[in-house]
């Protein structure tokens, strides 16, 4: 009898929990109290129409002990258990054991002769892993713990409550546990009383009406250099022929010069050409210590502050020197790996690698003239790519400019953002609302400095259109307006819609983004002066907008 009333109330629960969710999968643990009984356990249950998939059987010793080699294999059995549908039963004489970490037993049938110790910590212990973790259940959950320990009611659903079939001769060994236990003397629970008031929420038919999308910034607006083709056929030759300058090869030293732009006679500085140049054993390398020596060698300019004359786009400055070199610099055509040739252009009287410098100072000019500036990249993540939510019947509206077919309030102090959706909502001025569920919405998150120095993650109560503006609102008691932290995420949502303003209009929803925190104490006496939310928005934006003696 206890085992089919265990296996009735799994099937409720399965039924529901499956329903609310595919990846939970509720089990039942049945306790024996010897190896003798577990086989007939088993063989009962294939009676009842479980299959061999669904049942999963744990063999000990009649202590209820296994090996330590066995209990590795059964710990990786148990593992995956959770994640699967199937097996469904838990039959096992095993109860003293560490790590039994199965977190959907959700019923335990405890099968033991009247003699038999109780052990009912041990017992609780296997079915007190939580199954519904998510942050969707807790308020739910916290008002069920509070109906049945504070007003000893029955439960009004079934998220995280494990059943104990248990034979009534027992019931007095709970009597300890009083004020910890809720023990159920009646008939198995209606199916509606399995889930509460939680429902699955989808999107309106007409959605794309009052959708939004959050831009995202990938890369911001910058000015680049944009290279092209540098010729390199107006640049001057050598004085010097190739064969005058072979016979001097050999001399080599160091030598300081300067450089003048050949454009607009801006004097660089003295370059300061080191051995190290000189002692190059390759082209390359030459190239290499060359393009250090022009791009990389402070500069200063005007007598003003240092700079480096070129540390970008290094790649195609040294195609230019090398092409310079091989076609243009001797007017005719030079191939540096010949014979060593390379090594006349190290000879330093000769004022070659001055010849060099200058002629390549106008690449450098002409690349540092060629910006562009490059348009954001940005990501539009519509809140309509979140098809479902989930949330307590009991505290959802019917919002009709939202894109969801009910939007929630939370059951805790939640009457000012419930007066306030309902309010907006009535405004003929507003085109859309929605409320952001940190939940699911995860890309509406704005960074924020916290009070102890910490990044952290923020996300506005509620995102509205109206005309030409978009309102990022923080509905807020008017006690909490102040608080350091309410700050400091006031100053991350300004600069982020500042920024988001400087995006061109089609990356903003062809409107200007706004912030504002509204207290409840204005909305209410605005309200009731008969002020639009419009008015109420605009009052908040200029009262709160205050940060630090700047107004934003």
């Amino acid at each position: 009898m206890m085992l089919r009333a265990g296996l009735t109330k799994l099937k409720i629960l399965e039924e529901e929990f499956t329903k609310e969710a595919e990846n939970k999968h509720p089990k039942m643990l049945i306790m024996c109290e010897d190896t003798k009984v577990s086989p007939l356990v088993c063989e009962f249950l294939k009676s009842e129409g479980l299959s061999d998939d669904e049942i999963m059987q744990i063999d000990s010793d009649k202590q209820g002990s296994v090996k330590e080699s066995e209990w590795k294999e059964i710990k990786q059995r148990l593992f995956n258990l959770d994640k699967h549908s199937t097996p469904k039963v838990i039959v096992s004489v095993l109860m003293l054991r560490e790590g039994f970490d199965v977190s959907n037993v959700c019923v335990i049938v405890p099968l033991r002769s009247s003699q038999a110790p109780i052990l009912l910590e041990q017992t609780i212990g296997r079915g007190l892993r939580l199954m519904w973790r998510e942050k969707d259940y807790q308020d739910i959950k916290a008002e069920n713990r509070y109906k049945m320990f504070v007003e000893k009611q029955s439960p009004s659903n079934y998220l995280d409550i494990l059943s104990i079939i248990e034979h009534p001769a027992f019931i007095q060994f709970y009597d300890d546990l009083e004020q910890g236990m809720v023990v159920e003397e009646k008939k198995m629970p209606e199916k509606n009383a399995i889930l509460g008031d939680i429902i699955t929420v989808g999107l309106k038919d007409n959605y794309q009406d009052y959708d939004f999308y959050i831009p995202t910034i990938i890369n911001d607006s910058e000015e680049v250099l944009e290279i092209g083709d540098i010729s390199t056929e107006n640049y001057n030759k050598l004085p010097w022929t190739l064969s005058q300058l072979k016979s001097m090869a050999n001399n080599y030293g160091d030598e300081s010069f300067y450089s003048e732009e050949m454009t607009v006679k801006t004097r660089f500085g003295d370059y300061k050409v080191t051995s190290q140049l000189f002692n190059a054993k390759s082209y390359n390398e030459f190239l290499s210590r060359m393009l250090d020596a022009i791009t990389n060698n402070i500069a200063r300019v005007g007598g003003h502050s240092s700079y480096p004359v070129m540390q970008v786009n290094q790649v195609s400055l040294i195609e230019v020197l090398d092409k310079y070199i091989r076609n243009q610099l001797f007017g005719e055509p030079f191939n540096p790996n010949e014979d060593n040739n390379w090594r006349v252009l190290m000879i330093a009287r000769t004022g070659i690698l001055e010849h060099i410098m200058k002629e390549v100072s106008q690449a450098i000019y002409e690349m540092q003239n060629n910006v562009i500036t490059t348009e954001a990249t940005v990501l539009k993540n519509y809140f309509s790519q979140v098809d479902k939510l989930k949330m307590r019947e009991n505290f959802a509206l019917d919002i009709r400019k939202s894109i969801y077919e009910k939007t929630a309030y939370p059951s805790n102090k939640g009457e000012f953002e419930k007066e306030f959706m309902l309010f907006a909502d009535r405004d003929s001025e507003v085109e859309r609302l929605l409320k952001i569920n940190e939940n699911y919405h995860i890309f509406a998150s704005l960074r924020y400095i916290r009070t102890d120095g910490l990044l952290s993650s923020y996300y506005p109560d509620f995102i509205l259109k109206m005309g030409g503006n978009i309102y990022l609102v923080e509905t807020k008691a008017q006690k909490d307006v102040d608080n350091a932290n309410v700050k400091q995420k006031q100053r991350s949502a300004l600069d982020w819609c500042k920024k988001i303003n400087e995006l061109p209009s089609e990356n903003r929803m062809q409107a200007i983004w706004n912030y504002s925190i509204l207290d409840d104490t204005t909305f209410y006496a605005m309200k009731d002066k008969g002020a639009s939310t419009s008015d109420i928005l605009e009052y908040c934006k200029l009262t709160n907008g205050k940060i630090d003696n700047k107004l934003f």
